[in-house]
């Protein structure tokens, strides 16, 4: 399916921090909202001219078709999001998107789905407009969040709207279940049937809910996590090793992903 990209300036509505480091932007850009659709993502300049030179790649963590309004999840890290971080209400800034393949939605029309939606830290992001587009159509949403500690806890409320279940796991037990997302994963798989599974993260939690997939023969989509330069697919600074895409070795994250079907990745490792 080809998405149609927009260049547009948007408004900032809401700039709040949500947890030690990790910041939400809401922001008014009807055009993007218009289009958008779950797991796909956009590139914001940051600053006003030429440092940060490249536009920082954000997944779509809102979409508000309604409103005309997107909002943005991400972490202050380097000098981009450092810079990004000081934007107030009420400014506006570059955006460009909605870029990327989203997911892919379960079933024909009126045909129930019970799907699991797994995020590990800031891969959360694009799982919340999915959770909310997967509930509009009827199916059932359990959502595993994962994080390493109670501090980078984030947006559970929101989650907790568009879910019909919610586990939310720390790795020190400093909130919510002890232990890894895959750990709760794995027994609600044998307590029930799941159809489909959505996941984004670190590389090593999607490598590990991919062999989960596998082995209990369920259909299992990844938002991969990688850098990206020009964000359209021609500097091919994004790449990663897959088995079928296209009959290459290689796929880019930024166009024929960032959302990949979990059986065509080559995991490291």
């Amino acid at each position: 399916m080809i998405y149609l990209v927009v260049k547009t300036s948007g408004m900032v509505l809401e700039h709040v921090e949500v947890a030690n480091g990790i910041k939400y932007l809401k922001l008014e850009a009807p055009d993007i909202a218009r289009s958008a659709r779950p797991g796909q993502f956009v590139q914001v300049r940051c600053a006003a001219g030429c440092s940060p030179l490249l536009r920082k790649p954000f997944s779509i963590h809102e979409i508000d078709r309604a409103n005309g309004t997107i909002g943005l999840l991400y972490e202050i890290k380097g000098h981009g999001t450092q810079m990004l971080s000081g934007s107030r209400a009420g400014e506006s800034m570059e955006i460009t998107g909605p870029s990327g393949n989203g997911f892919t939605l379960p079933g024909d029309p009126g045909e129930e789905c019970n799907a699991l939606l797994v995020g590990g830290g800031l891969g959360i992001a694009p799982l919340l407009p999915l959770a909310a587009e997967l509930r509009e159509k009827g199916h059932k949403t359990t959502v595993i969040l994962g994080f390493n500690d109670a501090s980078r806890l984030c947006r559970t409320e929101a989650f907790a709207r568009e879910a019909d279940r919610l586990i939310v796991t720390t790795v020190d037990g400093s909130s919510g279940e002890k232990g890894l997302v895959t750990d709760p994963m794995s027994g609600l798989m044998k307590r029930e049937k799941i159809n489909v599974i959505y996941a984004c993260g670190p590389e090593p939690m999607l490598a590990a809910v991919a062999r989960i997939a596998e082995v209990q023969r369920v259909k299992c989509e990844v938002s991969l996590e990688a850098y990206m330069a020009c964000g359209v697919g021609a500097c091919l600074g994004c790449v990663c090793r897959t088995k079928s895409i296209g009959g290459k070795p290689y796929a880019r994250v930024c166009t024929e992903g960032p959302v990949f079907d979990s059986r065509e990745v080559i995991w490291n490792g």
